[in-house]
């Protein structure tokens, strides 16, 4: 890598994962923490939107695209050789996420195109810094990966365009959860066995897991073309029953392909082990949605949708976002127990948003124990890890 130029300033602006982490971590909690409010009674949401469409929004299009700017900002200058995004650049990649937070919190006050405008306009800024930077390194081999950010960037203008329409915006959530889960099938699919041998060859002499192949290519092909499906076609007879199949069969190769990874071998690291379990929630989160679509059950559709969105994607980001802070402020790769926690905290909140979907009869304790148990995990990352990202040492 090109020797990189000293950042004089704040260590929170002193590489990407700093302040994307700790605003993502914050703003996920901050979310759900409102979102139960709204539910209660006890304030209106903000903006004019509808509560589920303003909550879907902020998830989707708020708090997984801090994250992911967090990890590929920090990914990225490893992957090319070339320098971060530091300083006031960084600091300008923040305050557009802003803008588009703010934005959509005075939804009602501003024209909706205007909204939707600034609302976009951070995944088109960090699809510009990160095509500018994948380019000129010629890492062709991460170009899917910029490829996503675009998509999910385009997932959000279609959310904006069905609410702009008067609709209800299902297609740009469902769209922005499957690019989302995408992202962890391929990168995921990366970062999970790496780690594991890396650990095992440490510790545990033995089997190690299967490197990437053309299986682990054609599971995520297939898983993708099962995610769009879902996402974005009407639901016709035909079509259902395509995109059910399709889901069924991913939900089982992934499954295959985890289990190649060997996750029962991680029992004594939980920075290794949570890896898997937040990867398990991709093919449950398969099999509950092509259950539902084939049964025109709503409520496998919706523990499917959940089993990705907090148990993937948000224990996913959870264990990524803990990892990666421990191991770039020169901190010991291994999890505390007050870590292992916040982990127990959203694994549980995950389930328990799965069974208020299944168990409509106990959906509101349920929905209020899984809201309770996401903010003390992320509100946990915040207070364990916030001084980590804040300073240059702890």
């Amino acid at each position: 890598m090109q020797r990189m130029r000293a950042w004089r300033g704040p260590a929170l602006l002193s590489f990407g994962f700093r302040p994307f982490f700790l605003i993502g971590g914050a703003y996920a909690a901050t979310v759900v923490l409102v979102w139960l409010l709204v539910l209660t009674g006890a304030m209106a949401s903000p903006g004019d939107w509808p509560p589920l469409a303003w909550h879907a929004h902020e998830l989707a299009f708020g708090f997984v695209p801090a994250v992911v700017a967090g990890f590929l900002l920090t990914a990225v200058p490893n992957w090319t050789g070339r320098l971060p995004v530091v300083g006031w650049p960084l600091l300008g990649l923040v305050a557009v996420w802003l803008a588009g937070r703010l934005a959509v919190a005075a939804a009602g006050l501003l024209p909706g195109a205007f909204v939707a405008a600034l609302a976009t306009a951070f995944p088109v800024t960090l699809a510009v810094f990160l095509g500018r930077e994948i380019l000129a390194g010629r890492n062709w081999r991460n170009l899917p990966v910029l490829g996503a950010v675009i998509l999910l960037g385009i997932a959000q203008a279609l959310f904006h365009a069905e609410l702009l329409q008067g609709g209800a915006p299902v297609r740009g959530d469902r769209l922005g959860i499957a690019i989302t889960v995408f992202l962890i099938t391929l990168i995921g699919g990366r970062i999970v066995p790496s780690f594991t041998t890396n650990w095992l060859k440490r510790r545990e002499p033995g089997e190690l897991p299967v490197p990437f192949n053309r299986f682990d290519a054609f599971v995520i092909a297939g898983g993708a073309l099962g995610l769009l499906l879902w996402a974005l076609l009407p639901m016709a007879p035909g079509p259902t029953r395509a995109a059910g199949l399709l889901l069924i069969a991913g939900g089982a190769l992934h499954l295959v392909r985890q289990a190649r990874w060997l996750p029962w071998r991680t029992g004594p690291e939980a920075l290794v082990w949570v890896l898997h379990l937040a990867y398990g929630f991709v093919p449950l989160g398969f099999l509950l949605s092509g259950a539902g679509v084939l049964k025109a059950d709503f409520g496998l559709e919706m523990a499917g949708l959940h089993g990705w969105a907090v148990g993937a994607i948000g224990l996913m980001t959870l264990a990524v976002m803990t990892r990666a802070t421990r191991g770039h402020t020169g901190h010991a790769l291994t999890a505390p127990p007050t870590t292992v926690a916040v982990y127990l905290a959203v694994a549980l909140a995950a389930l328990l948003r799965i069974a208020a979907a299944l168990v409509p009869g106990w959906s509101v304790p349920l929905l209020t124990l899984a809201g309770i148990g996401w903010c003390a995990g992320f509100f946990g990352f915040v207070l364990l890890y916030g001084p980590m990202l804040i300073r240059r040492r702890a």
